[in-house]
């Protein structure tokens, strides 16, 4: 077979060329992202009540929706928020769901809700994955100078009627959040006095103004030959129409609207208010489509800016800009992993040049790297993933081994010719005599990542590209060994460039490695110290180095979200002048010199902007350091300044691409629930503060953001009696205390498209005292006028700001971070030991409450033991394989050894790059801090591949030399270890080169991929090692062992095995 493909050299070329054509085509069109996108996994569903209390949003709202949610199929777990005017439900399912279908199941489950309160919106649902995070963030100003004197309160509509649907327009976008400003509202301010002198209610305001306010279609209507359609029209179409509203006939006169108040069209309370650079704008973030390209919808969206501008925005006195992305973070990742990949098969070319010392040799060699990363992008491609930094990351680890086959098959051609064949002779002796190790080594690499679609969690989809892209570029390496590579040697020249014969470089070196291995092997006594030496080691390392884990990488980009939270009661207005004081203190560090920073005058590093959101609860930045070396000075600092205000607790994470900005991957969750709210706030409130003192200025937030009763709140109890006597329903007395006080609904108003709420107040609008709440007039339907204290009690108490509710339970949710000096593992044990325990033990846990660990700790472990699982299916699959290959059940055995030692020198090369990392600050270079997370751990995955290749070449020669050429154990293993240590050493120094830019050289996203890196890289080295040493002498001494009991055997009429 092989001498038909070499004889053929124009079709091995041709169907070279083509594959490389449709590799590239592919690469082309594969969409561009930072990481692969993770399966949806969250459905949310929110629903806004204006001016409702988190109390009436709880009952009316969330408990209804909990009721036929609860019962949707797989739903692993449901967490509701009530909170003043909206409620909001996420529905937490298993990875795979098909989350289109449970799509429509949420909105089937929804329909069933029998009806909800008046003025209340339809629900909304979203579908969320953490790979789908805002990607831009952009904001609307006024043109320097506000030559339009706009106010930024009154363009929120403009702006989502205008700028949110272009931009929602653009392909790749699949949301746009508008925040800031305020949505416009029509306002009737009635005059109570004129109310009561015409004998009127605002009830009878309300029944007008309703049964006016509708359009009626009447069918069709037929003249001769042509059919009409009928409308009876009765829809306000302006202001002065409403004003015009017939409220009543009193004989001869009408009373309308206008003779009892005044109507106007204004805008909604503020309740929330953004700013940039200490200047009021609309804050807009950018969410993208699942495998949407981000680099080229960011190219589309700066268009379509630009469009905006010069349309729409510039007339109106505005400019939309962008504040920041994470396309830019994207893009040095991107280039980093390129840089780093053409360096290290760059450098591992090199090596082998340095070995061959010819060039045309070295080309043949390494024709095959860019022909293996072309294929694996259209293995990419084929398998619908993207190019990302995790896929890109897997082609550049493979640059080395795609090298291993290529070196293999070279070194035995080169064999051949040594004894004499001639060249198309020796192409096809070489490639026939090595195939059976090459495919063996090819297939351990490629069926190790088989049980990588058994891993469900995040951590599994993550790997699933590395997996793809090392799996296309080896099965790629293998087909180019055995076909083009031994098509060109057929017909080149591998003479030495610098003519200097065959003398081989580090023949020095050579001979000593050899006459090392002589000597372990020289005595069964040297032999079995070594093999107990080695395999002692390994299990030390393995038990005393190896570090505590970490779930996933955090994927940080510099930026920084740091949020205060306030204490209950806190109004607009307090955290408004909090927020002016906060922007004075920051204004003078926006791109400002680090020198005053450097030389510790000030602990505020300079920053390149801050957005900042202010809201009644909390106050919210979003920053980005000058030098991304800064980020975690910026935390402090801004953390520090919040801390200042009394009350108020802050909470500050960095950027992630990977999970929420919110320090997802590193989050230890506490939920404690019961059915007292007053209890739960007293455990939460204990275990914030005991987080405080086992870790060292730890990172803690709670949902609800406040851990007490007190939020004042005033309930207004209607004396029944009283309102029966006077006609007054329920609904009537909760409609007018609105009305009275903060509005109350009434319709809607069509201007142009958009809809427009009718609210009722009374002429002082909201500009209401409590002390004067029970004196308000009352006007009831007997035309008497009564103060509001006289048909109402007013009681003031306090409650919650906000109800959490988690699988129906009322909890609440502690989110704690340790700091970076801890990892996940060991925070976990420390909150389980020393927090939990210990209020147990203190008695500060009711029966009533129960506190579970969640979040990324719960991940953790499950991501873990379904590693440990696969781990041992692909070590079975692989010692199957093997033993198919050497038709032995023994031998691959001795292969399987070189693991565990592998998996040791892994777990070396992480503990050095830490310690080393830990002293660069020293020579002014950044730390390196590398934690043992999920991704790093993959790298004891693609060991478990590659670290058997090397073993295999040895004990398939060694086996080979006895059975063939009945050679005694030890000079069949001395012969092997001599023959393969050249490929041995070359396959081995080139993985190494080809891999040390990915460890080695800082930049751009290589936190995702630098430990996967080191483990493989060291793991390498360490079965090159036991390749020499410990594998050699075990291989003697089971053969030994064989070839003693074979002639035993044979005299009893056994067979062989």
């Amino acid at each position: 077979m092989f001498e038909k493909l070499i004889a053929r050299p124009t079709l091995v070329t041709v169907i070279t060329l083509i594959l490389c054509v449709l590799g590239i085509a592919a690469a082309l069109r594969i969409p561009v992202q930072m990481i692969p996108d993770l399966d949806v996994r969250v459905i949310s569903v929110r629903t806004n009540w204006p001016g409702a209390t988190p109390q009436d949003v709880e009952k009316e709202i969330l408990v209804e929706q909990e009721e036929y949610l609860r019962n949707l199929p797989n739903l692993s777990r449901i967490e509701a928020t009530a909170s003043g005017g909206s409620a909001e439900i996420e529905l937490e399912f298993p990875l795979g769901t098909d989350i289109t279908q449970m799509l429509i199941r949420v909105n089937n489950a929804l329909s069933q809700v029998p009806a909800y309160p008046e003025a209340v919106d339809e629900p909304r649902i979203y579908a969320n994955s953490f790979s789908s995070n805002a990607f831009m963030f952009l904001s609307v100003t006024p043109l320097p100078g506000n030559p339009r004197q706009l106010d930024m309160d009154l363009v929120q509509d403009f702006v989502e009627d205008t700028v949110k649907t272009r931009l929602a327009s653009v392909p790749g976008i699949s949301e746009v959040g508008v925040y800031g400003g305020v949505e416009r509202q029509v306002q009737i301010l009635v005059d109570p006095a004129r109310l009561a002198h015409r004998g009127l209610t605002l009830l009878d305001v309300r029944e007008a103004l309703r049964s006016r306010n509708r359009d009626r279609s009447a069918g069709t209507v037929d003249a001769g030959k042509r059919q009409y359609l009928l409308r009876t029209l009765g829809r306000f179409e302006s202001m002065e129409e409403l004003s015009a509203l017939v409220l009543a006939r009193r004989g001869d006169s009408i009373i309308r609207l206008s003779d009892v108040a005044s109507v106007r069209l204004d805008h909604f309370e503020e309740s929330n208010i953004t700013s940039l650079d200490g200047q009021q704008n609309i804050f807009m973030m950018l969410r993208k489509e699942a495998g949407s390209n981000v680099i080229d919808i960011k190219r589309a969206v700066m268009q379509e800016i630009a469009a905006i501008n010069r349309d729409t925005l510039a007339p109106a006195g505005m400019q939309l800009t962008r504040i920041a992305d994470d396309v830019v973070y994207v893009e040095e990742s991107l280039r980093n992993v390129w840089q780093n990949l053409a360096l290290g098969a760059l450098l591992a070319s090199a090596v082998m040049f340095g070995f061959l010392r010819s060039s045309r040799a070295t080309l043949v060699g390494v024709m095959g790297i860019p022909v293996c990363i072309i294929i694996a992008f259209l293995g990419l491609l084929v398998a619908g993933r993207t190019i990302n930094v995790i896929s890109l990351a897997g082609i550049a680890f493979a640059i080395g081994m795609t090298l291993d086959n290529s070196i293999v098959v070279l070194e035995s051609i080169e064999l051949e010719r040594r004894r004499g064949a001639d060249r198309l002779r020796a192409a096809a002796e070489g490639v026939r005599q090595v195939w059976p190790a090459v495919f063996a080594s090819t297939m351990t690499t490629v069926l190790v990542f088989v049980p990588v679609a058994f891993v469900e969690q995040e951590a599994g989809q993550l790997y699933s590209d590395v997996a793809i892209a090392i799996s296309a570029a080896i099965l790629a390496s293998m087909v180019v060994a055995v076909t083009l590579l031994p098509t060109a040697a057929a017909r080149l020249d591998f003479a030495a460039d610098d003519n200097a014969g065959r003398a081989r470089p580090g023949s020095a070196v050579r001979d000593a490695t050899l006459g090392a291995v002589g000597r372990i092997l020289a005595t069964p006594r040297k032999r079995a110290l070594c093999i107990v030496g080695g395999s002692a080691l390994s299990i030390a390392i393995i038990w005393l180095l190896t570090p505590p884990a970490e779930y996933l990488p955090e994927g940080e980009e510099p930026k920084v979200f740091v949020s205060m939270n306030a204490p209950p009661g806190y109004n607009l207005a307090a955290m408004r002048a909090i927020a002016a004081e906060i922007e004075q203190y920051l204004q003078p560090h926006v791109r400002a010199e680090r020198t005053d920073f450097a030389r510790g005058r000030t602990g505020m590093p300079p920053v390149q902007y801050y957005n900042m959101r202010v809201r009644a609860s909390s106050l919210r930045i979003i920053s980005e350091p000058v030098h991304p070396g800064d980020v975690e000075a910026l935390m402090d600092a801004l953390s520090a300044k919040f801390r200042e205000y009394p009350g108020m607790r802050a909470f500050a994470a960095r950027g992630s691409i990977i999970t929420s900005n919110q320090g997802g991957t590193r989050s230890i969750n506490l939920d404690i629930s019961g059915p007292d709210l007053g209890e739960i706030y007293a455990v939460a409130q204990a275990a914030y503060l005991r987080a405080k003192e086992i870790f060292d200025n730890p990172r803690i937030q709670s949902q609800p953001t406040s851990l007490a009763l007190a939020q004042p709140l005033v309930e207004v109890r209607p004396h029944w009696e009283r309102a029966a006597e006077l006609g007054l329903s329920a609904d009537e007395v909760g409609f007018v205390v609105a009305a009275l006080t903060d509005g109350s609904y009434v319709d809607e108003f069509f201007l142009d498209d958009d809809k427009i709420d009718i609210y009722l107040y009374s002429a002082a609008g909201r500009d209401i005292e409590l002390e004067t709440l029970p004196q308000l007039p009352v006007y009831t339907p007997n035309g008497e006028v009564l103060p509001l204290g006289a048909l109402v009690e007013i009681v003031e108490t306090v409650d919650t700001s906000s109800v959490r509710r988690v699988n129906g339970r009322r909890t609440v949710t502690l989110n704690v971070i340790p700091p970076r000096s801890v990892a996940l593992e060991s925070g976990v044990q420390i909150v389980r030991e020393e927090l939990v325990e210990y209020l147990r033990e203190r008695g500060d846990i009711p029966a009533r409450v129960d506190v579970v660990i969640s979040g990324a700790a719960d991940q953790l472990d499950a991501t873990r033991e379904a590693l440990f699982s696969n781990y041992l299916v692909a070590l079975l699959v692989i010692y199957l394989l093997m033993v198919a290959i050497f038709n032995h059940w023994g031998h691959p055995l001795l292969i399987i050894t070189s693991i565990p030692v592998g998996i040791a020198g892994g777990i070396v090369g992480l503990w050095l790059l830490n310690q080393v990392g830990a002293w660069l600050p020293a020579l002014g270079l950044a730390q390196v801090v590398q934690p043992f997370d999920m991704i790093s751990m993959l790298g004891f995955l693609i060991l478990m591949g590659t670290v058997v290749n090397n073993p295999i070449l040895v004990v398939h020669r060694a086996v080979q030399n006895c059975r063939q050429d009945g050679m005694p154990p030890l000079a069949a293993v001395r012969e092997a270890v001599e023959v393969r240590l050249r490929p041995i050493a070359m396959s081995t120094i080139t993985t190494l080169f080809g891999l040390a830019p990915l460890v080695f050289l800082p930049g751009a996203g290589t936190e995702l991929y630098r430990g996967v890196g080191v483990i493989v890289m060291f793991g390498i080295i360490g079965a090159a090692l036991v390749t020499l040493t410990l594998l050699p002498a075990l291989t003697v001494a089971v053969l030994s062992l064989h070839t003693r009991a074979s002639p035993a055997a044979s005299a009893r009429g056994a067979p062989d095995r």
